[in-house]
């Protein structure tokens, strides 16, 4: 067992290639589709994955799925010979209903069917299709990225519910995992802070960290939403919570969810107001998330902790978690929602049919496409657009910066999951406490309380931050020390925290540099970063919707690899 694709079919569809037990390729469908959370058959993000890697579909010897059940459209898009389909592990009931699904589906003749010009994916005779639990995928995408082999460690898998679970523990030891408790739909914490985002008039399953955004603004209210969420105690589920009244609208290939609890919960919010509502969403789900979680550590004896599912991406909670003192390692997988499922399950499969090999630390996420000078400036030069070539892009950016210029930043491979990490991202100086109003209003336009992370130097990253540590994917905030916080403004939230990306010269040297530049500078070796994108689209792949973002936003400068494209005046700010 060598090349293992994994194929994530659903919210948030993505592919991913694990060759030799190592990440080669991952990315998600709306990178390449420009629909967020497109739920499509991910033959972009395949298609990526084979080429990149030099390969062909015959020549893979596993297919890799995150779920227990086929998804109806899988044999559509890959020719799966019968000999070759998975069992599923289905109850006798929902058995019955996939046979009624399928009758209806066949009847009103809707079921996909394929023209000619896109013919199904072939496979080799010896390659393996292989089902994955859905939290397993979920398990396995943070242990085996984590470096922690033979070393105990507890894994704690959460999200809104997969394959009927919605939390579930587990032990990795030994390079293999183990599950030791799991809950159903009553447990879920992550559709209670969902519903809680549907609430305030955002979108469930996506917009949740707008509500954590917001909650710093507020004022907890404990009790106002007792009754509304599961409740556990000492590592064990108390009371669940009946979530009623589920259903979804898909919308232009990606999912709309919404549940019962949503009005009432808008009542509540009304009430109590937006900003205290946030504050007490995200009390309780910490309160509750340390209730699971610390008794657990104790029970398996371990100070060694992962975590993935979308529940994961509450990077408050993250650090409220390590700030307790009772972790030596606190891993999250850093594309921890569905979209790294993907990557969860060919890691699965590659481990189960490779019991001997060890895994190393995810180094970086930067598994997406890349475009070189000379296929960016063939784009710049068809399209009759001025540009320069500049010989140091990183000390150039630096200098932009320094004169607080808003920058577009498009370098190298793209990254996969929810963060720019200085390869797709927009850069400003953190410097005046302004530009995180000016990015919000004219380049983002979103919310204005919407904060901003800063990107930092590894090697500085203790100046800044409390209780600090490596911390290079944003997946947790730190406090920002106190004598720190008037230099970077920008990047500090109102409750005096940041979620930091440190930067590695050995991972990312022209970021890297562009750092060190700016700090020799300014006296700060940190900038304001943020996802190359405009509120509701994904970040940008390829350099067209570089430039389509550089034109339609307030952004003053646009590096393309060693391009610097600059507007004739400067948005009126």
């Amino acid at each position: 067992m060598k090349a293992v694709l994994g194929v994530q079919v659903g919210h948030d569809a993505a592919a991913a290639l694990v060759i030799d037990g190592r990440v080669v390729a991952d990315v998600a469908e709306e990178r390449f589709t420009r629909v967020k959370n497109d739920s499509s058959f991910p033959l972009h993000a395949i298609r990526f994955c084979l080429e990149f890697a030099g390969m062909k579909s015959t020549d893979l010897d596993a297919i890799a799925l995150p779920s227990r059940y086929l998804n109806a459209e899988v044999p559509v898009f890959i020719d799966i010979p019968k000999d070759k389909l998975p069992a599923e592990d289905r109850t006798l009931a929902s058995r019955v209903k996939q046979s009624v699904l399928s009758y209806v589906v066949t009847q009103r003749g809707s079921a996909t069917k394929l023209p000619l010009y896109q013919r199904p994916m072939v496979l080799g005779p010896k390659c393996l299709v292989e089902l994955v639990d859905h939290h397993k995928s979920h398990a396995a995408s943070a242990y085996y990225t984590s470096g922690l082999n033979e070393e105990r460690t507890l894994i704690v898998t959460m999200d809104g519910i997969g394959d009927g679970v919605a939390v579930a523990i587990w032990k990795g030891e030994n390079n293999r995992l183990e599950l030791l408790k799991s809950w159903g739909a009553e447990s879920s914490l992550g559709w209670f802070y969902s519903n809680c985002t549907e609430a305030l008039g955002w979108r469930h399953g996506s917009d949740e960290w707008k509500t954590m955004g917001l909650a710093p603004y507020g004022k907890v209210k404990p009790g106002a939403l007792d009754g509304f969420h599961p409740v556990f105690e000492r590592g064990e589920l108390k009371s669940g919570h009946k979530y009623t009244g589920g259903g979804a609208w898909l919308d232009h290939s990606a999912y709309h969810y919404h549940f019962d609890d949503s009005l009432p919960l808008e009542g509540v919010a009304n009430r109590l107001g937006r900003e205290d509502f946030s504050a007490e969403t995200q009390r309780v789900f910490e309160v509750q998330s340390h209730e699971l979680i610390l008794p657990w550590l104790e029970r398996v004896g371990t100070r060694h902790f992962c975590a993935a599912g979308g529940a994961f991406l509450n990077v408050k909670a993250n650090q409220n978690l390590w700030t307790t003192a009772k972790l030596d390692t606190q891993w999250v997988y850093p594309n921890p929602g569905d979209a790294g499922l993907a990557v969860g399950a060919a890691l699965s499969v590659y481990f189960s049919h490779n019991p001997a090999a060890k895994h190393e630390q995810l180094r970086d996420l930067y598994l997406g496409p890349a475009y070189t000078d000379d296929a960016i400036r063939r784009i710049l030069d068809e399209r009759g657009i001025a540009y320069e070539h500049v010989a140091d892009p990183a000390q150039a950016a630096a200098a932009d910066l320094a004169q607080n210029r808003i920058l577009g930043w498009f370098q190298g491979r793209m990254e996969s999951g929810p963060r720019a990490l200085g390869n797709r991202s927009i850069l400003m100086s953190p410097v005046k406490a302004e530009n995180k109003d000016i990015i919000n209003r004219c380049v983002k336009y979103r919310e204005a309380f919407r904060p901003f992370c800063p990107s930092m130097l590894s090697e500085r990253a203790a100046d800044y931050l409390e209780s600090s540590r490596e911390e290079r994917f944003m997946i947790t905030s730190f406090a920002v020390r106190p004598q720190r916080r008037a230099g970077i403004p920008a990047v500090v939230h109102v409750d005096g925290t940041a979620r930091p990306q440190t930067v590695r010269k050995d991972i990312n040297p022209r970021y890297h540099d562009l750092i060190r530049h700016f700090g020799e500078k300014t006296g700060e070796y940190a900038i304001l970063n943020t996802s190359f994108n405009v509120k509701g689209e994904p970040i940008v792949c390829n350099p067209r919707e570089a430039l389509k973002c550089f034109y339609d936003t307030g952004l003053d400068v646009l590096y393309l690899g060693s391009y610097r494209l600059q507007k004739a005046r400067r948005p009126q700010v």
